[in-house]
């Protein structure tokens, strides 16, 4: 079974992606809707959190762990790594990876980066970046708003599309060759934000990026891979219920979700 933590449903994002790519894999899903959002939060608290999504997802099953929370990753999955004896995705690095590919094959080596306070405060991705490129600029924004107005469902909202422009005005004028989406939430607002940095510029989607880095390691891991369920079955669960997150999870697979809330985790 493979587990997935967000502090929210945007990580449905990537549970969706591993959907597509690994359609017969069983997932097992966590979104903290009663504690996000997680980039406001301490570093000690997001990984006290991040320990009690793991330990939950491993009580259902879990035999890989995808923090598919940038905030989540940026802080605690060295920690998550040392502590626990499963492999442990997180969204960060294959994004990254697919920047630094962008960026040799355009010869432009400015690269936007947008996430929570939290995540671009850590620095994870510039120094991610410009070890794999020191020659790389980088430029991140942290954009606060974003998370809370697509847990609101306001999707299509006017002000949505002004904030979002706003956030995006300093990368625009830097002229990056691709922007990173350091959030899983994100990936709901490309139809927003490609339009509004620029159509030249690439969007790279961590929730894309990850999944196909998890394949790859199941392709190289056959022994694990075929010891993990194949029954096609996904769970997902949630601290918390709203009506705004059965639409977007709704919306994000283009289905009904069952969203079953839990009380102790």
């Amino acid at each position: 079974m493979i587990g997935i933590f967000d502090s929210g449903v945007g990580g449905m994002t990537v549970a969706k992606a591993v959907e597509k790519l690994l359609p017969d894999y069983h997932i097992v899903y966590f979104g903290d809707l009663a504690r996000t959002p997680y980039g406001s939060k301490s570093p000690e608290t997001i990984i006290d959190y991040a320990r009690q999504n793991t330990e939950f997802l491993l009580s259902k099953g879990a035999r890989i762990i995808i923090i598919a929370c940038n905030s989540a990753a940026s802080v605690s999955f060295d920690v998550l790594r040392s502590e626990y004896d499963v492999p442990i995705f997180e969204v960060i690095t294959p994004a990254v990876q697919r920047a630094v590919w962008v960026s040799a094959e355009s010869g432009n080596d400015k690269i936007g980066v947008i996430g929570t306070r939290a995540t671009i405060k850590s620095g994870v991705y510039e120094r991610l970046i410009k070890e794999m490129l020191p020659a790389a600029s980088v430029y991140s924004e942290p954009c606060p708003m974003l998370v809370p107005l697509v847990e609101e469902g306001w999707l299509g909202k006017q002000e949505t599309k002004m904030i979002i422009r706003r956030y995006l005005a300093p990368l625009k004028k830097k002229m990056v060759q691709s922007l990173v989406l350091g959030c899983t939430h994100y990936p709901l607002l490309k139809g927003l934000i490609h339009p509004r940095i620029g159509k030249r510029v690439a969007i790279i989607d961590s929730s894309e990026e990850v999944a196909t880095a998890l394949r790859e390691y199941l392709k190289n891991n056959t022994s694990l891979a075929n010891e993990l369920a194949r029954d096609s079955e996904h769970y997902y669960y949630v601290s918390d219920f709203t009506e705004a997150a059965q639409a977007i999870a709704d919306r994000i697979f283009e289905r009904k979700i069952l969203l079953q809330k839990v009380t102790h985790f």
